[in-house]
């Protein structure tokens, strides 16, 4: 299989615009310009990368960030086999080789270290060195750079520096509109808007809470997955607990709270 071909995005993802987003990532794409998506978790930020990716019809090489990621881990490393070593590119390398679009998801769990290789490749440059292999890789012309990070999870030890910030173009996500929300789970799930409504009603009470004893509201991701359980015939109180309390808090007040919510909204 053609290299390329196993990184493109074949299926048209559901994505619902919640404004002009589409057509400001066409025009960054066009200019090849880093992007940079925030806002915060299941709010679509990596539905849309994915769907730009199948609408340019281009590659996309996504990395799930975490703490313990290395520079080695994005742009490869020396392997033993049989026939002594052997070098392998990582994903980051790969992408900047073929033309992809690279996503670096929640980019601010890596180590400010790590992320410093990304530098070259977001400039005029748009090189890569490998330093551990003597090379040095100018970008295909048809990579880009994209990242996601979650501003809400943002603290001192977690955050983009400013060197790093001001490589990008910037999208600011957030969660939709009630009636935009509530259409987006009648497309995604086939669910009955009614029902959908409900649904973002009490998505929209969690996320009041933030901040008075809930870190993150309720997703859109969540409700998805309680319009899904809705529509494989499990009662929408049950689904709601499963899909929607249970995985975002442990504590015993706000439970109840939004329990009640539930109970108000289906009883």
């Amino acid at each position: 299989m053609d290299s390329k071909e196993q990184y493109r995005v074949h299926k048209e993802p559901f994505y619902q615009a919640q404004g002009n987003e589409v057509e400001l990532y066409e025009a960054a794409y066009a200019a090849r310009l880093p992007v940079m998506v925030k806002g915060p978790t299941g709010c679509g930020k990596s539905r849309f990368i994915e769907y730009m990716a199948w609408k340019l019809n281009k590659p996309l090489i996504t990395v799930a960030c975490n703490e313990d990621m290395t520079a080695s881990d994005l742009v490869g490393r020396y392997l033993l086999d049989a026939n002594g070593t052997r070098w392998l590119d990582g994903p980051l390398t790969t992408a900047a080789r073929i033309g992809a679009i690279c996503y670096l998801d929640e980019i601010v769990e890596a180590r400010q270290d790590t992320t410093v290789v990304i530098h070259p490749l977001t400039d005029h440059r748009r090189t890569l060195p490998l330093d551990k292999k003597g090379e040095l890789i100018e970008a295909h012309p048809d990579f880009q750079l994209v990242i996601s990070y979650n501003p809400g999870y943002q603290s001192l030890m977690k955050d983009l520096k400013q060197s790093t910030k001001q490589r990008f173009t910037g999208f600011e996500f957030d969660y939709p509109a009630a009636e935009l929300e509530t259409g987006i789970l009648a497309a995604e799930t086939g669910l009955d808007k009614s029902v959908a409504s409900k649904l973002v009603q009490i998505g929209q009470a969690a996320r009041n809470l933030k901040g008075h004893g809930l870190d993150e509201g309720i997703s859109t991701r969540l409700l998805v997955y309680a319009a899904t359980l809705i529509k494989n015939g499990v009662t929408a109180t049950d689904a709601c607990r499963m899909a929607l309390v249970r995985p975002i808090t442990d504590d015993a007040d706000i439970r109840d709270t939004l329990d009640h919510a539930i109970d108000a909204a289906f009883g």
